[in-house]
């Protein structure tokens, strides 16, 4: 399809411009700041029409002058630095930022901001952890009791008080989870009516059936638990791996950020960003985006064709979108208000580079139409190496956004100037 470029406003007029068809499906060399774009069911291509890539990113140091780059009217700073593997960050009641560094295994807090935009002081909060990423607050509001861990194996919490930088008490095991495996990120968000947990749990193959590898079992799904760590149920499953996980506070609804399968060629299938119903199935590992079927379990169990839900909105193939927020800030201009950013790590699987970047999606009465935008970039030279991968978004206190990058080790602060 021939690239389009809808001029008419769309998504209660937050977007005035959407490149469509093929030409959606950029690389880095067309990703900028401002640029929306949107991709169909009827734009994906057949199973195999690429060869499959593997091209890893080649981590090299940030370049003298390389820096993100934002849309007009945004500045973006660096936070602080010299972090090790941040991943997921969690914005506390007061303010404090929570970060999971995943490979020593510790929670690191950064708390207020100095008038060049750095961080006044860091602490490590928590140490013994075992690849720790997701975090929840528990309960909600100002006054917390508890912060609830996903480690890559267990559901832990230790006891919290709005403004500790220490952890006030050990480690609590409420719960195993599947092992680390293909897929070791946990998120773990706190359910709209405070009683339970949802935690997301990836699969541990690209294709393997359920059926016959016993080691998927609970993965590819999204979980419910009690706060007391006992297992609920299968709250959604086919999410091959759903990184990140958030509550639409405007509907109540759970959104989920999803990595899908490798090697079916550069542009398929979509990443995606979507709301998860209660028992919605996504296909993994037997269909993809609604009822396309995987070649690879050609013919296996037909009766889930009709049952594979279309997500909300698609994503560049193996963008690898991770921790996504919903903007609630009032720093930012009014229609970002109940917008969606989520932190695309970058492709390994795709002849030419895509992701790199944070995104943005548009809501409309906290409902998407499909279309994103790059919103920050910059992160790949010219030369097609990468500095800096994004991994983490949260709202500061102050309305600005933070992001986590496990390139570069480092949190930047993107805020309107």
């Amino acid at each position: 399809m021939v690239a389009a470029l809808l001029l008419a406003m769309a998504s209660g007029g937050k977007v005035s411009n959407v490149v469509t068809g093929q030409a959606a499906f950029q690389d880095y060399r067309g990703e900028h700041p401002g640029q929306f774009r949107k991709i169909t069911v009827a734009d994906l291509p057949e199973p195999f029409a690429t060869q499959s890539a593997g091209n890893g990113p080649q981590i090299v140091p940030r370049p003298q002058g390389a820096w993100p780059q934002a849309p007009a009217g945004f500045k973006v700073e660096l936070y602080a630095d010299g972090l090790n593997n941040p991943r997921e960050i969690r914005t506390a009641p007061n303010g404090d930022l929570f970060i999971a560094e995943s490979e020593p295994g510790e929670i690191r807090i950064y708390r207020g901001l100095t008038a060049d935009g750095k961080a006044k002081e860091s602490s490590v909060f928590l140490t013994g952890l075992h690849q720790p990423f997701g975090m929840a607050f528990v309960p909600a509001g100002p006054m917390p009791r508890w912060l609830y861990i996903g480690n890559s194996d267990s559901l832990v919490r230790v006891p919290y008080q709005t403004g500790d930088l220490k952890a006030r008490g050990p480690i609590q095991k409420l719960a195993d989870l599947p092992k680390a495996g293909y897929h070791w990120t946990r998120d773990v968000v706190l359910a709209p009516d405070g009683e339970h947990l949802f935690v997301s749990v990836g699969s541990n193959s690209n294709i393997n059936d359920p059926d016959t590898h016993g080691n998927e079992f609970h993965r590819a799904d999204i979980l419910t638990f009690g706060l007391d760590g006992q297992f609920e149920k299968v709250y959604a499953a086919g999410i091959r791996n759903p990184v990140g996980i958030a509550v639409n506070p405007e509907t109540g609804e759970l959104w989920c950020s999803t990595n899908e399968r490798d090697e079916l060629g550069d542009n398929l299938p979509p990443d995606y960003i979507t709301h998860v119903p209660e028992g919605g199935f996504f296909g993994w590992p037997y269909y993809y985006t609604g009822g396309h079927p995987d070649p690879r379990l050609k013919g296996a169990h037909p009766e889930l064709k009709n049952k594979t839900l279309v997500p909300d909105v698609l994503l560049p193939p193996h963008n690898a979108s991770l921790e996504l927020a919903f903007y609630e800030g009032s720093q930012f201009p009014a229609e970002y208000k109940g917008d969606i950013f989520a932190s695309e790590h970058g492709s390994w699987n795709r002849k030419i580079r895509t992701g790199y970047e944070v995104i943005r999606v548009p809501l409309t009465d906290g409902h998407a139409t499909g279309e994103f935008e790059d919103f920050i970039t910059g992160f790949v030279t010219p030369d097609g190496n990468v500095w800096g991968r994004p991994v983490g978004v949260a709202v500061a206190k102050d309305g600005s956004l933070m992001v986590t990058d496990d390139g570069s080790n480092s949190v930047w602060r993107v805020a309107w100037k």
